[in-house]
C-alpha cells in the first residue's frame, strides 16, 4: 500500500523510524516532511500535504503525527475529501476504517510509546472499510455537506437526504 506520512517537530524522529518500519513491511512511503528538525515549525502544511496526496490517490492512506494528534487531525480534515481520524487505541483505529472509511490516521507522538503507535498504524492500514450501507450513507452525507454546506439536494436544509 502507498502510505503518505507527515509531521512537525513533535514527531520528527518518530516519523523517520516509522517510514523505515513501514517500508520494511512492504509499504511504499512518501514522506511529506518535516525533512529537518525545526522546533518552531508548523504542522498544518505537512498535514494538508498528506491529505492532498491521499485524495489524489484514493488507493493510498495517510498518517499525520503531532504531539497530541489533535491539531494534525483538524489540519488534514481541511482538505476536501479527507476523513482523518484521531486514533488512540486499537478500537478507534479499526472503527475509523470500518465505519468511517477514514483515509488518514492522526496519532500523538507524546501520547504513546513508539511500539504502540506502530501497532495502531498497522491496525489502521490493515482494516478495510465495511462497505455497509448505513456507514456509506453517513459518509455520503458528510461529503454532501462538505461540497454544498447542507444535506438536502438544494444544499440548504439539513433534513432531507
Amino acid at each position: 500500500m502507498h502510505v503518505h506520512i507527515g509531521t512537525d517537530h513533535a514527531g520528527f524522529e518518530l516519523k523517520n523510524r516509522l517510514v523505515a518500519a513501514l517500508q520494511a513491511k512492504g509499504h511504499e512511503v512518501t514522506d511529506h516532511g518535516a525533512h529537518a528538525y525545526d522546533a518552531l515549525d508548523d504542522y498544518p502544511p505537512f498535514c494538508t500535504s498528506v491529505g492532498e496526496a491521499v485524495v489524489a490517490d484514493p488507493s493510498s492512506l495517510g498518517v499525520v503525527i503531532g504531539g497530541s494528534g489533535n491539531g494534525e487531525q483538524i489540519a488534514a480534515n481541511k482538505v476536501t475529501g479527507v476523513r482523518a481520524a484521531l486514533v488512540w487505541n486499537e478500537d478507534t483505529a479499526k472503527l475509523a476504517r470500518q465505519h468511517n472509511d477514514a483515509n488518514v490516521i492522526s496519532v500523538g507522538a507524546r501520547q504513546h510509546s513508539e511500539e504502540e503507535l506502530e501497532s495502531l498504524i498497522d491496525v489502521f492500514l490493515a482494516e478495510p472499510f465495511s462497505g455497509e450501507e448505513r456507514h456509506q450513507r453517513r459518509i455520503d452525507l458528510m461529503a454532501r455537506y462538505e461540497e454544498t454546506g447542507g444535506y438536502g439536494t438544494d444544499g440548504a436544509d439539513g433534513t432531507s437526504a
